[in-house]
């Protein structure tokens, strides 16, 4: 499982790519998986804030379920580029910590007809 931006898959269709995006954009063929989005009153929110109230949403699920539903090989997408502050990765941590699951950024040098992440 990795996490990664919209951008770096634009218009591209692959099972893996899954939104877990408040909204997706429209060109966006792949899965969409509403339980890790926010909601849209934290958008504006402060990093604390925010952090808090994603926390209680993600308190709300089962890790062992979502990681199921969403399978080993999933790429979990929203809007920010890399290094900005963003859900997924909190979303990932949490996979991470209760899990022991590895659920990195893909790394920058990615392309997506690439079959192997470390060729």
């Amino acid at each position: 499982m990795f996490t990664s931006s919209f951008w770096r898959f634009h218009l591209r269709r692959d099972p893996r790519l899954v939104s877990i995006a408040l909204k997706t954009p429209e060109w966006f063929q792949g899965r969409r998986y509403p339980a890790l989005a926010p909601r849209l009153d934290m958008l504006p929110m402060e990093e604390e804030e925010y952090r808090r109230e994603y926390q209680a949403i993600l308190d709300r699920l089962d890790p062992r379920q979502v990681y199921e539903d969403l399978g080993p090989d999933a790429v979990l997408l929203c809007w920010e580029p890399p290094g900005v502050f963003c859900h997924r990765r909190l979303a990932a941590e949490w996979l991470e910590e209760r899990l022991g699951v590895k659920v990195p950024e893909l790394p920058p040098h990615y392309h997506p007809n690439q079959k192997d992440l470390f060729v």
